[in-house]
């Protein structure tokens, strides 16, 4: 099997990556320190189990759960964690195990046992040839449906340490902000700790398109396209903002907008 691990503690990680290595089940233990970096590698290869911790900056073990459980063909997921008050949550999200720390070697053994049994009748290299047939679906997280359209997403943000959940359909624009991306909606806007870059593939099909190095665009939202003086610009409907288009992204965002 493939597994991917991932916790944002470097002792945690070190010690559960070796642990998994010495199991013998497994070709790959690919070790990760956060949740947007486990989201890159489960889009670079096929994996066959997650082993994650749950309490982690940015994206937590929860909601990358609820990111894989969309997944097209979804690799299982065994939360890693010194918090019990979780495990209810873990079942919402077909959690295959759920393994408190400090971990032996034993009681990951009985995990590693029910990832084998949760496996498809021809084990990993079966798993490995339907995640290659099927791929993250869309954005890089939820199945297509039959209409070729990408269903809708929800995003974790925090506020004032509370997480709340907004609709990707919602998202009107976004900004590039270093490592982060502000997403804006219609009553306001959010910190993501995801890079501009990797929205920009993973929403490409949901009609994103990028018009500047710092900005993305949902065309669902343009309400007019202005031209002059060798200038373009996206306005945003009902009531703006008007959003200047880089030159060098001029003839793209034509031929997706108008048509040209």
């Amino acid at each position: 099997m493939r597994a991917l691990v991932v916790d944002d503690e470097p002792p945690a990680l070190s010690e559960l990556t070796w642990l998994l290595e010495q199991d013998g089940r497994f070709d790959t233990v690919l070790p990760v320190s956060s949740g947007t970096d486990a989201l890159r590698a489960l889009e670079a290869g096929d994996v066959d189990v997650v082993f994650s911790d749950i309490s982690m900056p940015g994206l937590d073990g929860m909601e990358l759960a609820r990111v894989i459980a969309r997944f097209a063909a979804r690799p299982q997921v065994v939360f890693v964690t010194a918090h019990e008050e979780h495990a209810v949550d873990a079942f919402a999200v077909q959690a295959t195990d759920y393994v408190m720390k400090p971990v032996s070697q034993a009681r990951l053994a009985r995990a590693v046992d029910r990832v084998l049994d949760g496996m498809p009748r021809g084990g990993p290299s079966e798993a490995a040839a339907d995640r290659a047939g099927a791929g993250p679906a869309g954005a890089g997280t939820a199945e297509q449906p039959t209409t070729g359209e990408a269903p809708d997403e929800r995003i974790a943000v925090e506020l004032g340490g509370v997480t709340r959940f907004v609709q990707r359909s919602a998202i009107r624009y976004v900004l590039a902000q270093g490592d982060y991306a502000r997403l804006f909606t219609a009553t306001g806007s959010h910190l993501v700790r995801v890079p501009l870059s990797t929205l920009e593939e993973r929403w490409a099909d949901a009609g994103f398109v990028r018009i500047h190095r710092s900005t993305l665009v949902a065309l669902a939202h343009v309400g007019e396209v202005r031209q002059g003086q060798g200038k373009l610009s996206l306005v945003l409907a009902p009531d703006g903002p008007e959003l200047p288009v880089a030159r060098r992204h001029a003839r793209e965002v034509r031929q997706r907008v108008l048509g040209d």
